[in-house]
């Protein structure tokens, strides 16, 4: 199959293309950003652009089977610092993709939405599909915004949209330290010995996932004839504070924390519903917590 990917510089896509090349699909990468931990690919084609150039869109597109949607120049901690600007580069510039796709004559498209913001603040032990979409951030609406425009051109023109919710991610190629990526940031700041600073009490509770779980859920997708809106995660919730206790336990280092104010965007808790995309992609998750961040740390210690 022959594969683009929007954004596949990135964490995700760096560790997607490995797995699609060594199954043999023909590769195309297209970002604005260049490579960061890895090296070129010979057999891989990469293309640089951003996505309001049309013309560049087109051309990435030529010959293409299936997207990987994988772009986003906002995390929830910066969307909302100026929410025109995060629907511009983000919601805008993928409705621009969406007509190029028309055009060309492409309908398969796989989204990675986000499952730790769609849903905002929730008392539910785990999140379904089917669950009140809430976001709180401008994040978590504009990726909200994407799938719908994605589900209409599902009605209107025969697209074929694969929408992925996505937990929080963490392994090999995430940044070193950065404004999301908390196991990440705690690894580096644990071998730099830096002071980490917590937002709230440490009792946010998220649901991780490791990197190699995610793309085989992205592999899955990719060959599923149909269009579904799937939770992609480990469906158990840990707080910052119990994975504070496990990254200190695997790099044998006490943490210097600092704990401050709560921020308004943050969601207490998320933890997914995974049962859907286990029936529907065949897929479960692998990878257990302790042993995907032991993997992560011996991955950072070795740049």
């Amino acid at each position: 199959m022959r594969v683009l990917i929007l954004g596949g510089n990135g964490f995700i896509g760096s560790n997607l293309i490995a797995q699609l090349v060594s199954a043999d699909h023909k590769v195309r990468i297209y970002d604005r950003n260049s490579l960061q931990f890895n090296e070129k690919l010979l057999n891989v084609e990469y293309l640089k652009g951003d996505l309001d150039e049309r013309s560049s869109v087109l051309q990435a597109l030529q010959g293409i089977d299936v997207v990987f949607h994988l772009i986003s120049s906002s995390t929830p901690t910066t969307s909302n610092i100026s929410p025109s600007k995060d629907v511009k580069d983000n919601l805008v510039k993928t409705i621009g993709l969406l007509e190029c796709m028309k055009e060309v004559g492409i309908s398969k498209i796989i989204f990675l939405s986000s499952g730790g913001t769609i849903y905002g603040n929730s008392d539910k032990d785990q999140i379904s599909e089917d669950h009140p979409l809430n976001p709180i951030c401008s994040y978590g609406i504009v990726k909200l915004a994407v799938e719908k425009y994605l589900m209409m051109y599902q009605r209107l023109y025969d697209f074929e949209p694969m929408i992925l919710r996505i937990s929080n991610p963490y392994g090999p190629c995430q940044s070193k330290i950065g404004i999301q990526g908390l196991i990440s940031t705690l690894l580096f700041k644990a071998i730099s010995n830096e002071q980490v600073e917590i937002w709230g009490d440490g009792e946010v509770v998220r649901d991780y996932i490791f990197i190699n779980d995610v793309v085989d859920a992205c592999l899955n997708a990719m060959e599923l004839g149909s269009t579904e809106i799937l939770n992609i995660g480990s469906g158990v919730g840990k707080s910052i504070n119990q994975i504070l206790k496990i990254v200190e336990e695997i790099t044998h280092s006490k943490l210097n924390v600092k704990y401050s104010k709560r921020r308004d965007f943050d969601v207490k808790k998320v933890v997914l519903d995974i049962r859907k995309a286990e029936k529907v992609l065949n897929w479960t998750p692998k990878i257990g917590l302790k042993d995907g961040i032991r993997i992560h740390y011996d991955w950072l210690r070795s740049l």
